[in-house]
């Protein structure tokens, strides 16, 4: 087994950490440069960043808030949200992001991801593939990937989707339920064993962490490479190295 991450999320909304339920009914956490900072020195093994609004507001990732965790950050650092094109990952690299992590546009444009890898190599290319569940006989697929923040179903099957991206050239799948965001019952075990069953490349599961048993579960159960999450880190629920601790002492390979 390689090495499971354990990896913080910031959610950005007007330049602050946020947090709500299944993507909405958001409240402050935190400032992120501070969270960032903090994560780092807890031994968080990478950061995620996600400027959750852009794609629902049609703009870009805010840069000057990127800029300033990027100069703060000792762990690779991910960033998501309103990167619509190569130009707006090469923005993105530029100022010291490790990895660009695309949804709605991928979705829009399946080619952007074959050319992003292509470009920067796949290692630094995350498609995040949010997901609902469906009730049987709804006529939609049984998990269903949504985009513009969770606003928007696709019609698309969340394991199809997983393959075309792999296919695709894509390193890492981050893969949140939109069900089971900020819940804390736990991740949705369906859907990320089902993605990672489907795909030879790492799957991140998110979405619903809300005890150090759901960490497990999702390593064990769903097959994760990565568990994120960002309630129980920011509200101080959970430490960094107490979930390393857990998973540790039941023989899930972490760096302490």
């Amino acid at each position: 087994m390689e090495y499971v991450r354990v990896i913080p999320c910031l959610d950005v909304k007007d330049g602050r950490v946020v947090k709500g339920v299944k993507f909405v009914n958001l409240r402050d956490a935190r400032d992120p440069v501070e969270a960032a900072e903090a994560y780092c020195r807890e031994g968080a093994d990478e950061l995620v960043f996600l400027d959750i609004m852009a794609s629902a507001e049609g703009r870009g990732t805010r840069l000057e808030w990127v800029r300033k965790v990027a100069e703060k950050v000792t762990v690779p650092f991910a960033v998501g949200g309103g990167i619509r094109n190569i130009g707006d990952m090469k923005e993105l690299f530029d100022i010291g992001v490790t990895k660009v992590s695309i949804n709605t546009a991928a979705v829009r444009d399946p080619e952007l991801v074959k050319k992003a890898a292509q470009q920067f190599g796949k290692e630094r290319l995350v498609v995040a593939i949010d997901g609902v569940k469906n009730s049987p006989g709804s006529g939609r697929p049984r998990l269903e990937v949504v985009v513009k923040s969770g606003m928007e179903a696709t019609g698309l099957d969340i394991v199809e989707w997983a393959r075309q991206v792999e296919k695709l050239g894509v390193g890492e799948i981050l893969l949140t339920s939109k069900d089971a965001d900020g819940t804390k019952e736990g991740y949705d075990l369906e859907m990320t064993r089902a993605v990672a069953e489907a795909v030879s490349i790492p799957v991140v599961a998110s979405g619903g962490a809300g005890k150090l048993e759901h960490l497990y579960e999702a390593v064990v159960i769903g097959r994760a490479a990565a568990v994120l999450a960002a309630s129980v880190f920011h509200f101080g629920e959970i430490s960094i190295a107490e979930a390393k601790r857990y998973l540790r002492e039941r023989g899930v390979k972490v760096r302490i």
